[in-house]
């Protein structure tokens, strides 16, 4: 499989069609080591240039991408550029109206995985709030969406709203972080249906059903093109007493727990590992289960849905049926119902509902869902 990559020009490394637009403003920048321009951080590449940054706003893992999984990020005044850092990740997870002081442009420039419980969708929906209420215009860098090419998934059943999960939408959306902005406008999902000034600087010559190779791990456990492929399927496992692979160099690919030895002979052992997992489920204690490192990126293409068959094995593997899903137990970040983002799908799960049936239940949502996406679309 061809690559694309090389003909896909992102918005942010077509500065000729914003930094004109950029000259004597005061710029705010969403940004972390995904916000690439050539191969230079944005910040650094626009700060060279002499425009004048106001402020850097930094979501999880922090704006240089060097703080872990799920731990608060502090604000601080970054060593190169001399800007102050806010942190939307910890204290706060929406700028203030002081932090938007002198700001007459935020730029926002982050790598989406496509997927409704990865936190950079949500640190927008705080943004684009943030600037509709203070009346500064959003511009939106855009980036391809890996896991563009398919929709799928039960959508969010609004009671389950949370940090994982904001947006009546499926598991996986399907749009580009520009397209995605555009229907958090459109279908008055802001605050009091507010709407937030908003220009979209397009991918060039990218259409949602090409493949597309990160240049840049978009998060630390995120670390492999097959990793980032897999996230929408394997990240339920987050609400369940499965290690999915945190606590070694290959998560979201490999699969396993301690009480699966008599099942499977594949094996990992998660450790503390800096940067990446502090406190990983089963921590030293060796965990059987299911690799899924030799599967092909074409083949995931092709199936073009969420993988439901690894949730079914291991449920039926695992011993201790009654506490599988209590993530108490596992003391991991994710509510399984919240992941899933219905209660039903882990009823259906320990009733044994076929996968036939359980994408039935998935509609009309998902049939409505896509009919509203086209409205919003900026690619084909």
């Amino acid at each position: 499989m061809v690559s694309p990559n090389s003909q896909i020009i992102t918005g942010a490394d077509q500065p000729e069609l914003y930094l004109p637009y950029l000259k004597d403003k005061g710029i705010g920048m969403v940004v972390n080591p995904t916000s690439i321009i050539g191969k230079v951080l944005s910040v650094d590449y626009i700060h060279k240039l002499g425009y004048n940054i106001v402020k850097i706003f930094g979501p999880e893992h922090g704006f240089r991408g060097d703080q872990s999984a799920g731990k608060p990020v502090p604000s601080y005044i970054d060593p190169e550029t001399g800007i102050e850092v806010i942190s939307l990740y910890g204290a706060k997870n929406k700028p203030s109206k002081d932090d938007l002081k002198g700001i007459d442009v935020m730029i926002f420039d982050i790598q989406d995985v496509g997927a409704r419980f990865y936190t950079y969708i949500i640190t927008m929906h705080n943004v684009m709030e943030a600037c509709a209420e203070n009346g500064v215009e959003l511009m939106i860098l855009d980036r391809p969406n890996p896991n563009g090419y398919f929709i799928d998934g039960p959508i969010l059943d609004m009671s389950l709203k949370s940090g994982i999960g904001m947006h009546p939408v499926p598991i996986t959306h399907g749009m580009t972080i520009g397209e995605y902005a555009q229907m958090i406008n459109g279908e008055g999902w802001l605050a009091n249906k507010m709407k937030c000034k908003l220009s979209v600087i397009k991918v060039k010559n990218y259409a949602h059903d090409m493949p597309y190779d990160l240049p840049v791990k978009p998060s630390p456990n995120l670390n492999t093109n097959l990793s980032i492929l897999l996230y929408p399927s394997v990240c339920l496992f987050e609400g369940t007493m499965i290690n999915l692979g945190r606590g070694t160099y290959s998560p979201f690919t490999i699969l396993g727990n301690p009480n699966l030895q008599y099942k499977y002979q594949f094996n990992f052992t998660p450790v503390n590992i800096t940067g990446m997992c502090e406190t990983p489920l089963f921590k030293d204690e060796v965990c059987y289960g299911i690799d899924l490192r030799n599967l092909k990126p074409e083949d995931i293409y092709k199936e073009k849905k969420i993988n439901l068959k690894w949730l079914f094995e291991l449920y039926g593997a695992y011993p201790y049926k009654s506490i599988f899903f209590d993530y108490h137990q596992s003391s991991q970040i994710g509510d399984f119902n919240k992941l899933a983002g219905n209660k039903l799908l882990k009823e259906q799960i320990i009733a044994g509902v076929s996968e036939d049936e359980i994408r039935k239940s998935w509609e009309p949502g998902l049939s409505q869902y896509k009919e509203m996406r086209k409205k919003y679309l900026l690619y084909p």
